[in-house]
């Protein structure tokens, strides 16, 4: 690991944060990272220390800096990049436990596509000259 200096953008995908490169650059130029408490580019020199606030999809992660690799590699040597902030992992782990409650989305749904009997309904109305209802025609 070097103590050097690093751009933000390679030390985000070194660290398995973000897939590719490219995704980590998009996310920056987004506004989704921010170093230190200030919106960040991608060619920003990141140094061991610094605090990272950075967004994956809808979880908020903040972290401290503790290493700087060249290379990516395997999970466990990544994860020893960086360190999670306590009120990080706990903002985490509440918002899993609030998705864990959350009620199945398709439990509320009252409309959507017709089940078989519902299907059948409708091609009886439309046997029975009832179909002005889901007529598309200019006609009217």
């Amino acid at each position: 690991m070097n103590d050097t200096t690093m751009r933000l953008d390679k030390w985000l995908w070194c660290a398995r944060f973000y897939k590719t490169r490219g995704l980590a650059t998009e996310e920056i130029g987004k506004g989704r990272v921010t170093v230190n408490g200030q919106l960040a580019k991608p060619a920003r020199e990141l140094r061991c220390g610094d605090t990272v606030a950075l967004r994956q999809g809808p979880v908020a992660r903040t972290v401290i800096v503790r290493g700087l690799s060249a290379t990516r590699g395997p999970a466990p040597v990544a994860q020893q990049l960086y360190e999670e902030t306590a009120d990080s992992l706990a903002a985490r782990a509440q918002a899993a436990q609030q998705r864990r409650l959350a009620p199945e989305p398709a439990a509320s749904l009252q409309e959507g596509r017709p089940t078989k009997r519902d299907r059948r309904a409708i091609e009886r109305m439309g046997a029975h000259g009832w179909d002005d209802r889901w007529s598309a025609s200019i006609e009217e």
